[in-house]
């Protein structure tokens, strides 16, 4: 694969268009009781944390991460499938996305996450960036309605995405590091693990 620091600003805007599309109406649970957010804005968060990577990142594929990034969750979240990604934006895209999509066959969620960071890990480094990224994003702050044991199970599993994917980007695990270790500000008994 050839690595490239360049993209297609157009091709940029038409993918954003169709993520626009795909995810139009869906929300979260902000920080505060009763936010509902947009979920474009988690997808942005996690492009933009992808874009930042690649100033500090040398030989890094931006093309493919930064198309990765804005459909890193429409196969799990969307209607579309990975054979109209592939034949959207080809092979390594559509792979990459399939990749970043949990197995729903896969009831206990500690067996999902092993086998996703496996899938992972067979994908250009790209795509390990990527699920940095997904997970720093998600570290910003907690849904309103999660308690402590959620947020810990969430800390636990960020430390295992950091521990199995840092080789992939020396700049997104360093920034993973960071938001695993201010994440406990969120905790209400200061708990540590």
């Amino acid at each position: 694969m050839e690595q490239q620091k360049d993209w297609s600003i157009d091709e940029i805007q038409n993918v954003w268009k169709l993520v626009s599309k795909l995810h139009d109406g869906q929300k979260y649970g902000g920080f505060n009781e009763g936010d509902r957010v947009e979920y474009l804005n988690h997808i942005g968060s996690v492009v933009f944390e992808v874009l930042n990577a690649l100033r500090f990142t040398e030989n890094m594929n931006a093309d493919l991460a930064i198309k990765c990034a804005m459909l890193h969750d429409t196969i799990e979240d969307t209607e579309i499938k990975y054979e109209k990604i592939m034949e959207l934006f080809g092979n390594d895209v559509a792979s990459g996305v399939l990749a970043l999509t949990k197995n729903d066959k896969i009831e206990d969620s500690s067996e999902k996450m092993i086998d996703s960071l496996r899938r992972i890990k067979q994908q250009p480094k790209e795509v390990w960036a990527v699920k940095m990224a997904d997970r720093i994003s998600n570290l910003y702050q907690p849904p309103f309605y999660w308690n402590d044991d959620k947020k810990l199970y969430y800390i636990t599993e960020a430390e295992i995405i950091h521990n199995e994917l840092k080789e992939g980007n020396e700049y997104l695990a360093n920034r993973l590091k960071l938001k695993i270790n201010e994440y406990h500000r969120f905790l209400s008994s200061n708990q540590v693990i």
